[in-house]
């Protein structure tokens, strides 16, 4: 690829990937959006991530998502995909939508955590010198903080709005009361929240569980008008074939990332074994079958349960066989039994210490 050349993207290239509304909005999200959390770092070629962003772009991946901490080291992510998009895309800034958040660990000090209105405002006007962009589409609260009130980090997150630095807000890993009270809050501001993401896969299906109220947090997303976007819908690589025959020494259970090998256990890999003999019968790969269920129908709001998917990509043909997906998005009632009797919950929501650091705003 000779990177010297003028980026012109595909004239097709909003003609196969389908947009979701997000809930009671006017955004639409393409049905799988592209991750930055592992693959954009300094530990990985830039020619590589160029190469990705673009063929997303190609097909149809409108929305790319960040957080201040992607990389390694942290802030590298938007460091590198702000070079991509001075040369690649800066033309086409209109068409995209660009996700950042703040919330879990980024510098020393008591300012560089939390929910407080300090971290939230430094921690977006340092992404956005990073990207080398006035504004993200939408800026998240990347995790409750159970020592700052409610309140603070959501009047943070409507001032940002009005300081016209995000169009939209949302927040990652609450759970479905917080959600409730932080979405409440937000419309009495006059400052909707737009969108939650939650984990959420075949194997890690919390979002789907009652809360202490007695509501899912799915079911109090749409309640509310939230739209959800999934990470981690392939369990952070568990439900894909890279671990049936043991862990490849370039995986990230190797370099523990977010998937240690305990996680591996003989049981996971027998259930993923299981599941990707359904798969195979479905005529898809594990990871698109993954995709492809958390995409779903299901509840009163169809297809639009969750608008989108987030999946990452260390290759433009992993991008390729995931964006695949899209073809066989349909489950039969056989199937969808046939996947409840074989998954169980594999122990690798890393996240639920935080969902459950709060539960209420109080």
């Amino acid at each position: 690829m000779n990177t010297l050349d003028a980026y012109v993207p595909a004239p097709d290239r909003y003609e196969s990937m389908p947009y979701r509304r997000v809930g009671n909005s006017g955004l639409k999200l393409p049905a799988i959006s592209l991750g930055l959390w592992h693959n954009f770092g300094d530990d990985k070629p830039l020619e590589t991530q160029r190469a990705i962003l673009r063929r997303a772009f190609d097909r149809g991946v409108t929305h790319f998502d960040l957080a201040n901490n992607y990389g390694p080291p942290f802030g590298s992510a938007e460091t590198n995909f702000g070079r991509l998009f001075a040369e690649d895309f800066k033309r086409y800034r209109d068409e995209l939508i660009i996700s950042s958040k703040a919330g879990w660990d980024m510098w020393p000090g008591p300012y560089g955590f939390g929910g407080s209105r300090k971290y939230l405002m430094a921690s977006l006007d340092q992404s956005l010198e990073r990207m080398g962009l006035d504004y993200v589409d939408i800026f998240y609260h990347h995790r409750p903080d159970p020592e700052t009130p409610l309140e603070e980090t959501m009047y943070a997150l409507r001032d940002i709005v009005a300081s016209g630095k995000a169009l939209y807000v949302g927040i990652s890993s609450y759970g479905p009361e917080l959600t409730a009270e932080a979405a409440r809050f937000m419309a009495e501001e006059g400052c909707p929240l737009l969108i939650h993401q939650p984990s959420y896969s075949i194997v890690n299906r919390w979002v789907e569980e009652p809360g202490e109220d007695g509501e899912s947090l799915l079911t109090s997303a749409a309640d509310n008008g939230l739209g959800v976007i999934a990470f981690s819908p392939l369990a952070q690589g568990l439900l894909t074939n890279r671990y049936l025959q043991g862990v490849p020494e370039d995986s990230r259970a190797a370099a523990q990332k977010s998937l240690s090998g305990d996680m591996l256990s003989a049981e996971n890999i027998e259930m993923v074994s299981r599941l990707n003999d359904i798969a195979q019968e479905r005529g898809q790969s594990l990871a698109q079958m993954a995709l492809a269920w958390v995409l779903r129908e299901q509840g009163d709001y169809g297809a639009e349960t969750v608008a989108s998917a987030l999946i990452g990509a260390s290759s433009v043909a992993q991008l390729d066989e995931n964006l695949d997906t899209l073809g066989n998005l349909e489950f039969t009632k056989a199937e969808l039994k046939a996947i409840d009797d074989v998954a169980r919950d594999a122990g690798i929501n890393i996240w639920a210490d935080a969902t459950a650091s709060r539960v209420h705003g109080e």
